[in-house]
């Protein structure tokens, strides 16, 4: 009995020692991390041209860590469970945490969602172009932009840490790279405090549903928050969806991101139809619209047609899908469209003149033709009824094109 009382207690000792020892170790590399961004400067000029000073490694990643778990739970975030955490990222970004895998940290590129590469990039770089990047901690269950230290936490603070900046700065010699030191920014507490209301705001919002931070983030995060929508398919938040449909319209300089409401390319190669969006351009695209100057919602149809005769034309090699994926989506736009020629509330009584149908019927040749009857029009009700309709509008169509003419 005294033995294994005994062994209970050196054991205990043991987990204290290496608890303390681990502690004291990644004290020591936080303090070594932060001296060395201090000691390299915010950038460097070489010859009238930006020079980076410092470049980043996975231990500036881990460094912020704890300054970002200890901010976080300073402004209220409830870490998830690592089931509902995982659950969230799959959904929100699309990506797949290993829980048995070892790595800790998994990289988000805006540019390249597939990419599962962990390359560090800072957003506020000015030197490189590189891809708008966020990062998962796995272990703390949140999600952060790449920073360096000072940029979330007030180093000056420790008046040692601040005198190691000073000297680091009196003793630089360098005569062909004039460096800009962390002390130097002038608005460096603004932008902190920035980064902080940041990574705080979309933490709570994306992994504790608080809703109070969608108002903010939408005026100070709104490229993050649009790219949700756009990048990686994320529809489930029906305020978030309404707030990117009713800002984006279709635009001839880039014509694909107007489709970016309707469809996403998963990583799986397969394509996923934002069924949500075409609920909520239901909602908005209402009888009075037309008359109503000042909705800018009333160019829908407008901005739908603009879509369909470019993506219509489109080289199916260039936009990466399948010839079946390219006429169900084109389906399923134009069958949402159609309706309004049938819905006699619209344009005085008589219905949308657009001709949807009878574009589609126009841009299609045998081949995809063929795709869509042979899956029986997608199942999508009344389409075949209103293809079978819309013969004259594709002589109309054809006509138009042929005199490169239209109405209005």
């Amino acid at each position: 009995m005294i033995k294994r009382i005994l062994f209970f207690l050196a054991v205990l000792l043991l987990n204290n020692f290496h608890s303390q020892n681990t502690a004291v170790n990644s004290d020591i590399s936080f303090l070594s991390v932060l001296k060395s961004q201090l000691a390299a400067g915010v950038t460097g000029e070489k010859s009238e041209t930006d020079y980076p000073t410092y470049k980043f490694a996975l231990k500036d990643l881990q460094a912020t860590e704890s300054v970002i778990a200890k901010e976080l739970d300073d402004n209220g975030y409830k870490k998830p469970s690592a089931e509902e955490f995982i659950t969230k990222i799959n959904m929100i970004f699309k990506r797949v945490i290993d829980p048995k895998s070892e790595s800790k940290y998994l990289h988000i590129n805006f540019e390249d969602k597939c990419s599962k590469d962990l390359k560090l990039y800072k957003n506020s770089n000015s030197i490189d172009v590189n891809p708008y990047s966020t990062y998962i901690f796995k272990n703390g269950s949140f999600i952060s932009d790449l920073y360096s230290i000072p940029e979330i936490m007030d180093y000056t603070k420790n008046p040692e840490l601040f005198q190691f900046e000073k000297d680091a700065e009196n003793n630089n010699h360098a005569v062909e790279v004039k460096i800009y030191y962390w002390k130097d920014i002038h608005n460096l507490k603004e932008q902190r405090k920035k980064n902080i209301q940041t990574l705080v705001a979309r933490n709570l919002y994306l992994f504790n549903d608080n809703k109070a931070q969608y108002k903010w983030l939408t005026l100070n995060d709104s490229y993050f928050m649009e790219a949700l929508v756009k990048t990686f398919g994320y529809t489930q938040d029906i305020d978030l969806l309404k707030w990117v449909i009713e800002r984006t319209k279709f635009d001839k300089k880039d014509p694909s991101d107007y489709g970016n409401l309707f469809w996403v390319k998963q990583c799986d190669e397969t394509v996923k139809i934002h069924a949500n969006t075409f609920k909520i351009l239901q909602e908005i695209y209402t009888p009075d619209i037309t008359n109503d100057m000042s909705n800018e919602n009333r160019f829908l149809l407008d901005y739908i047609k603009g879509y369909l005769e470019y993506f219509a034309d489109f080289n199916n090699k260039e936009t990466g899908v399948s010839k079946v994926d390219k006429v169900k989506i084109l389906a399923n736009i134009v069958y949402f469209a159609e309706q309004y020629k049938y819905d006699k509330r619209f344009v005085s009584g008589y219905g949308d003149n657009s001709k949807m149908m009878g574009r589609l019927r126009f841009f299609l040749d045998q081949e995809e033709v063929d795709i869509l009857q042979k899956n029986n029009y997608f199942n999508l009700p009344k389409f075949k009824e209103w293809w079978d309709n819309a013969d004259y509008d594709e002589y109309f169509v054809e006509e138009c094109e042929q005199r490169n003419m239209w109405p209005g």
